[in-house]
């Protein structure tokens, strides 16, 4: 199980939570194909808005990956993007300047939000907890997963993780 950052605009991250997927740098396909079902994903919102002057700058939303692979959605016209299928957690947006020092990934950087460029990214275990701990999510362990046998009889074995999927 790997952890993800992936990065979007708020507004774009709120349309797939509510709709259980995610799509990353533009629907590009490749990105999605790096990402296995079970690993867990947080995205990062430098903006409220698609090209947005804003600088929100926040972890917007934390996710498991659910099984399934990457598949090309029906938007507006030609735009066919492609998504994955996640289990959003039930997850508080959380700002990152409070946590730069935290992360392996930003800590010491002066130019921290650089890697954020590329759109989709794999940080440590470390680092997804502590996002993790910001946003409220409670792991039981920080890379839990329901295991495939509790998975396959609808139960839940001892030591899964504690963080539930949002119901809508």
């Amino acid at each position: 199980m790997r952890c993800w950052v992936a990065v979007a605009s708020a507004e774009h991250v709120r349309i797939g939570r509510s709709q259980g997927f995610m799509q990353v740098c533009h629907g590009k396909a490749a990105p999605l194909r790096r990402i296995d079902a079970g690993d867990h994903v947080v995205y990062y919102s430098p903006s409220e808005a698609f090209r947005g002057a804003d600088r929100l700058q926040s972890f917007t939303a934390m996710g498991v990956v659910s099984d399934g692979i990457p598949y090309k959605a029906q938007m507006c016209g030609d735009f066919r993007p492609f998504r994955r299928d996640v289990d959003w957690l039930a997850a508080e947006e959380t700002p990152i300047k409070p946590l730069l020092e935290q992360l392996a990934f930003t800590s010491g950087k002066r130019n921290w939000g650089y890697q954020l460029r590329f759109g989709l990214f794999e940080i440590s275990g470390d680092d997804m907890a502590v996002i993790a701990a910001a946003m409220g999510v409670s792991l039981a362990r920080p890379r839990g997963l329901i295991s495939a046998a509790a998975t396959r009889t609808g139960s839940r074995s001892p030591g899964s993780r504690q963080a539930q999927p949002e119901r809508s």
